[in-house]
C-alpha cells in the first residue's frame, strides 16, 4: 500500500475543545493536500469545514453525541439533521454505553436508528462502540446493533476515553459484522505501521490527527 492509496482511507481529525479556526483551516489544507478521505471536525466547525473544503473530494465529517454517547435520540437526530445541514455528508455517533451494559438492547438500537434514520440517502453514519469500555461480548453486541440499525460502519474509539483501536478489536468488529459493512479504527493510530495493522485486521478508514506522520512514514505521539 502506497501513501496516496493510504491517504484515501483516512479521516484527518480535529475533535480537540480548544481546536481553533487557524487549526480548522490548515487541517484543510492538508486534507485537500494530502486527498484525505475526509476532515473529522466538531459540529460547530462543519460549517467552516465545508466552505473550505467545497469543490473538492474531501467530505466533511462530524461527531454526534460525542465524545459520552449519553444525550437523548432526539438530541442525536437533531444534532444529525443540523450536521448535515451545515455541509457533513458522513456522522459518526456515540452509543449509548451505559445502557448497552444495562442490556437495554433495544434503547441501543432505537438510538443508533434515530441517527441512520436522519442521515439516510444524506450523509453516511458511523457508529462508535467505545471498544474500551465493553467486554467481547459487549462489542458483538454493539455490532449487530448497528448492523440491523442500518449503519454504514462500526468505529471503535472517541479517542477521549481509557483507549482507542486494537487491531484485536478491528479482528472481530470485521468478523462480526461481515465483509460488505465499513470498520472504523480510531484512538492511537499513529504510524503508517499502526494504520497497516488495522487494515490487515479488517479496518476500512482510520481516524486520526496524525495522518500526515502516518503517511510520510513517522510516529506521531497523538492520542486520536
Amino acid at each position: 500500500m502506497n501513501k496516496q492509496e493510504l491517504a484515501k482511507m483516512i479521516d484527518h481529525t480535529a475533535l480537540k475543545p480548544e481546536t481553533t479556526g487557524k487549526e480548522i483551516e490548515k487541517l484543510c489544507k492538508e486534507a485537500l493536500e494530502y486527498n484525505f478521505a475526509s476532515v473529522c471536525v466538531n459540529p460547530g466547525r462543519v460549517k467552516e469545514a465545508y466552505e473550505l473544503l467545497k469543490g473538492s473530494d474531501v467530505k466533511v465529517c462530524t461527531v454526534i453525541g460525542f465524545p459520552l454517547g449519553a444525550n437523548t435520540k432526539e438530541v442525536k437526530a437533531f444534532e444529525t439533521t443540523d450536521a448535515i445541514k451545515n455541509g457533513a455528508t458522513e456522522v459518526d455517533m456515540v452509543i449509548n454505553v451505559g445502557k448497552l451494559k444495562d442490556g437495554d438492547l433495544e434503547y441501543v438500537k432505537e438510538d443508533i436508528e434515530a441517527v441512520t434514520n436522519a442521515a439516510k440517502g444524506k450523509a453516511l453514519t458511523k457508529v462508535i462502540i467505545e471498544t474500551c469500555l465493553l467486554t467481547d461480548e459487549e462489542k458483538v453486541t454493539a455490532c449487530n446493533l448497528a448492523k440491523e440499525a442500518g449503519a454504514d460502519f462500526v468505529k471503535t474509539s472517541t479517542g477521549f476515553s481509557t483507549g482507542g483501536a486494537t487491531k484485536e478489536d478491528i479482528s472481530l468488529m470485521r468478523k462480526t459484522v461481515g465483509p460488505n459493512m465499513g470498520v472504523k479504527a480510531s484512538g492511537g493510530v499513529r504510524s503508517f505501521e499502526g494504520a497497516k495493522d488495522m487494515i490487515d485486521n479488517g479496518a476500512t478508514r482510520i481516524g486520526a490527527s496524525a495522518s500526515i506522520a502516518i503517511c510520510e512514514g513517522k510516529e506521531s505521539n497523538s492520542n486520536y
